[in-house]
């Protein structure tokens, strides 16, 4: 029941990962839900109040969560957090992994901005790069790839971060450090897609699953590098079409 609760909160709060999950292995589901969720509820913890000390709560909660995990004794029963403590006792995971992704989401909490690229790409590396990281060692990734696969990660995050700067702009925030059109594009093509770039030749085995969450990274960077304006408006996603045939097609071939 806990896995199915884990299920929905990912198909609600974050569909297209859903998709990519749903494209794996039945056992690998068993690790990437937990996860995923976990990364639903403390993405959307910022945003669900306008008191910052609430939302301070809200976030410390799941970092008590993995301070229990991580001790070894009793977890309190959640459905996330239950079936997060089996997959990260089982697999292994540092929750520092995790931890890390939290604590950098309190930038979400507040409406001060990224104090440069440098700081804007470790927000990046902490959730995105961290999940990536955290879900492809749950299914087996050698240690020796860690840092090509938080590339991933990274490049996935700020695939995301884009289609998301319109609504955050719109709730008054400053999303990059440096919004001008060629600092944008240079950001897609250097941050993410020359990240993308040095892990197509690798092979992940059993960890292609996690990595494929990644799958629409590649087109809206490249959309993104070619005509940074697109930005602002947004409204470049790829359709429900092409996202199914990508997906079909990764998943038929087993790659990400």
């Amino acid at each position: 029941m806990s896995l199915q609760a884990c299920a929905d909160i990912v198909r609600q709060g974050d569909p297209d990962r859903f998709r990519a999950a749903m494209a794996a292995p039945v056992e690998a589901r068993r690790a990437l839900f937990p996860l995923y969720a976990f990364n639903v509820e403390v993405a959307r913890a910022p945003w669900v109040t306008e008191e910052a000390m609430i939302a301070e709560m809200r976030l410390q909660w799941w970092r008590d969560v993995l301070e229990e995990i991580g001790r070894g004794g009793d977890v309190r029963r959640h459905e996330v957090a239950t079936p997060l403590a089996e997959v990260v006792r089982g697999a292994g995971l540092d929750p520092e992994t995790l931890d890390a992704g939290i604590a950098a989401r309190r930038w979400d909490i507040y409406r001060d901005p990224f104090e440069d690229e440098a700081h804007f790409l470790d927000y990046v590396a902490k959730t995105g790069g961290g999940l990536m990281w955290a879900s492809a060692r749950a299914l087996g990734a050698s240690e020796d790839d860690e840092a090509v696969i938080r590339d991933v990660g990274i490049a996935m995050a700020l695939a995301n971060w884009f289609l998301a700067i319109p609504a955050l702009e719109a709730r008054g925030r400053r999303p990059l450090a440096d919004g001008r059109a060629d600092a944008v594009a240079r950001l897609a093509a250097e941050e993410g897609l020359a990240r993308l770039d040095s892990a197509r030749s690798r092979s992940f085995g059993p960890a292609v699953p996690a990595l494929r969450a990644a799958w629409l990274a590649r087109p809206i960077l490249s959309t993104v590098a070619r005509n940074p304006k697109r930005v602002a408006s947004g409204g470049f996603e790829p359709s429900e079409f092409r996202k199914s045939v990508t997906l079909a097609a990764k998943a038929i071939a087993g790659r990400w």
